[in-house]
């Protein structure tokens, strides 16, 4: 370790995280996850003595390897890093940092690039899920420039698609096997389509949805009953004791705020809030808005027949969401979903931990 450990930085989406190659770092995930809490910086608010970025967004990491299962080429295994506490958690994606893995795997040699563009398809450990990023290879190396723009990021970068593939029959996207629940006198909606996500008014907090993130941070009654609504939420969800853990997120909804937005939201991740959100977390209460009668669906500005196109809107603009759902089965089937987003190489090199 006195030599340091190969690492490339990367903004992911609107996050940003340390890449690693599963076989530059120690294999058992206790001796793993001290080594990362090192190279972050963490425990400390500024993660001063480390290369974390002092919040939940900056103080990401993505383990990646060849995937031992077939037709997929690599897979990803998502930890965060929590800044303020000697913690390491598995129990969610990040769509994101997703959107670095495949320029990540091309460069590191575990995907051959095609010309022009290539597909990388990917498994997500946390859930053991599948999705493929296509992304612009000319010359046999990812390209980073482009001109896509992403609320959130500055400037435009090149862009990356990211279909997400069916989980399969067992799938539900209500863990709780209900369209609406009730915990502590408030109806939420609990979904999981890639993010557990608990989706709930923000008129239901006394909230008009359309609050900073300063301002909602600051309100402390708040923050407490959205933190013991999290608490009932996540056991109802089979997450079991989610104190913890950073699932589920609870989004606030509310109606639209420009002419061409399908849903404004506010998320706690769990207890700072969101300064965009996550694609996952998007692409969760995409699906709920659909579902009739869950919460939202009736704040809703749905696309025109035919479209899935949905505009999610957070503190920093929208993400734009394709979901496909098949609402005529019990419990709805997702037939498809996906996102645009775009990535970009920081640093390669060497990290020294603590």
């Amino acid at each position: 370790m006195s030599d340091g450990i190969r690492c490339m930085q990367m903004r992911g989406g609107t996050s940003k995280g340390a890449y690693f190659l599963a076989s530059d770092l120690p294999a058992g995930p206790a001796e793993r996850d001290d080594l990362l809490l090192r190279v972050m910086g963490s425990p400390d608010p500024r993660q001063i003595d480390g290369i974390g970025g002092a919040h939940p967004l900056t103080s990401k990491v993505a383990v990646v390897s060849p995937s031992a299962t077939d037709g997929v080429d690599v897979d990803y295994l998502f930890l965060q890093v929590v800044v303020d506490q000697p913690v390491v958690t598995d129990k969610q994606n990040c769509g994101n940092i997703l959107a670095g893995i495949g320029p990540f795997a091309v460069e590191r040699g575990l995907v051959a690039a095609q010309p022009e563009q290539t597909s990388v398809r990917i498994r997500m450990v946390n859930t053991d899920s599948i999705v493929t990023a296509t992304f612009p290879t000319p010359d046999g190396m990812p390209r980073y420039s482009g001109d896509t723009a992403i609320d959130g990021v500055p400037g435009t970068a090149a862009p990356i698609v990211l279909n997400f593939e069916d989980d399969g029959p067992g799938k539900n996207v209500l863990p709780t096997g209900n369209i609406t629940d009730t915990f502590n006198g408030i109806t939420v909606t609990c979904v999981d389509n890639g993010m557990p996500v608990v989706v709930v008014a923000a008129s239901s907090f006394g909230k008009t949805g359309y609050e900073s993130v300063k301002e909602l941070e600051a309100d402390e009654e708040l923050n407490k009953k959205v933190q013991e609504l999290r608490l009932e939420a996540g056991k109802a969800m089979g997450l079991g004791d989610v104190s913890g853990t950073t699932v589920p997120k609870i989004s606030l909804v509310a109606a639209p705020e420009s002419g061409s937005g399908t849903i404004a939201t506010r998320t706690f991740i769990p207890v700072r809030v969101h300064e965009s959100i996550g694609v996952l977390g998007a692409v969760s209460v995409g699906t709920a808005v659909m579902l009739p009668g869950a919460v939202g669906s009736d704040l809703a500005v749905m696309p025109p027949e035919g479209s899935h196109r949905l505009s999610i809107e957070h503190p920093s603009g929208a993400l734009q969401v394709e979901v496909e759902l098949d609402t005529t089965t019990t419990p709805p089937k997702v037939l498809r979903s996906g996102v645009v987003r775009t990535a970009r190489k920081l640093f390669d090199g060497t990290v020294f931990p603590r």
